[in-house]
């Protein structure tokens, strides 16, 4: 009997995988948000942050090793800032750095792309970031400790190769200070923050086919939730990551004991993609019982990753059929914790979430 082989993904749990990777347990380091792989080929980092703001606007800026849609190329660092203002507007700004101009520190976060720059000690953040006519300035000041999904190490094995893809969030939640800039108008606000970071070995396309990504505010709790499918040689494996936060104590993270349901599933006309109206995570272990679900409004951002490639790459990308996007919306976010099948408790809040979708569609999980 022939046929193809089906690849692997495994979640790194084993004491032999914290002792091979320095990891003291569930401890975070501060090293541990510096600089953690090179620039070779395939792979890639970055440092991210997002605000929802008191004054109705959001915000996100990424500081990146390589453009996410390029990986196999040199280092190639990238900022960019991503605002949404409370009257509606929306600025979606890039700026290319030429290598000589990157630097990071493999003791902590410090993250230096021209001017720009994105430091901190896993509990304070420091973010200046300047492109064209917007210029943000950020202080993120942690409110849940800094966690990870046991080594934040996810390898996928295919054919006697493994590759990783990791995941830190330094930040699951916390305060932020930001005063950004809209030419000579400058804005002051407070609000929920977030950040993580994100490194790996292969382009991520190669290994993942689609994810949900979520986090929120809701009530007293915080929640990060994401539900990741590995591609078609690896499988479709599902992952999740999973943590719930509460009045500042973690009270919930194990990835094994959580489910994903999608309701409302409609097709993007603009990029092709399904996306679920509804997306809801079930956690129950023993007396511990949540449903969280997440309800769309609203498409903050839709971008086909072919449109933004130079233009001979652009037309190799859709002439293999290349049709990655990404999505990110916003809606109303609703936490219910279960006691014997009642509901005891329930909050609900505005929140922010994605879809980054690398192949073509197949039938969502259900």
């Amino acid at each position: 009997m022939t046929g193809k082989t089906t690849g692997s993904v495994r979640l790194a749990t084993t004491p032999q995988d914290y002792q091979r990777l320095g990891l003291d347990g569930d401890r975070i380091a501060p090293w541990e948000d510096g600089l953690r792989i090179g620039f070779e080929k395939g792979t890639y980092e970055w440092w991210y942050f997002d605000t929802h703001l008191k004054n109705g606007a959001t915000l996100v800026v990424g500081f990146y090793t390589k453009p996410p849609i390029e990986m196999d190329g040199p280092l190639a660092p990238v900022i960019t800032i991503n605002l949404t203002t409370p009257d509606g507007r929306v600025f979606d700004k890039t700026l290319n750095v030429d290598p000589s101009q990157f630097s990071a520190s493999k003791d902590r976060c410090d993250v230096r792309i021209g001017d720009n720059r994105f430091e901190g000690d896993l509990h304070t953040y420091r973010i200046n970031a300047v492109i064209d006519d917007i210029a943000v300035d950020v202080v993120l000041t942690g409110e849940l400790p800094s966690w990870r999904p046991r080594t934040g190490h996810t390898y996928f094995e295919h054919g006697g190769q493994e590759r990783l893809f990791a995941w830190l969030p330094s930040v699951p939640q916390g305060r932020a200070e930001v005063r950004y800039s809209i030419g000579e108008d400058t804005f002051e606000s407070v609000g929920s923050g977030y950040h993580d970071h994100n490194w790996g070995d292969a382009p991520m396309q190669e290994l993942m086919h689609d994810w949900y990504w979520a986090r929120a505010e809701i009530g007293p709790y915080t929640v990060i939730a994401a539900y990741i499918t590995a591609e078609e040689k690896y499988g479709y494996t599902p992952q999740f990551s999973f943590v719930l936060g509460k009045d500042g104590v973690i009270v919930a993270d194990d990835q094994t004991k959580v489910r994903f349901e999608t309701a409302g599933v409609f097709t993007d006309e603009p990029t092709g993609k399904p996306v679920g109206a509804t997306t809801r995570y079930i956690y129950q272990d023993g007396a511990a019982h949540y449903v969280i679900s997440f309800e769309r409004q609203e498409t903050l951002l839709r971008e086909k990753f072919a449109d933004k490639l130079p233009f001979l790459k652009r037309i190799a990308a859709k002439a293999v059929g290349f049709d990655g996007a990404y999505l990110r919306f916003t809606g109303q976010a609703t936490l219910e914790r279960f006691e014997d099948g009642q509901v005891v408790e329930r909050h609900t809040d505005k929140a922010i979430w994605e879809l980054m979708y690398f192949g073509h569609p197949r039938p969502p999980a259900v």
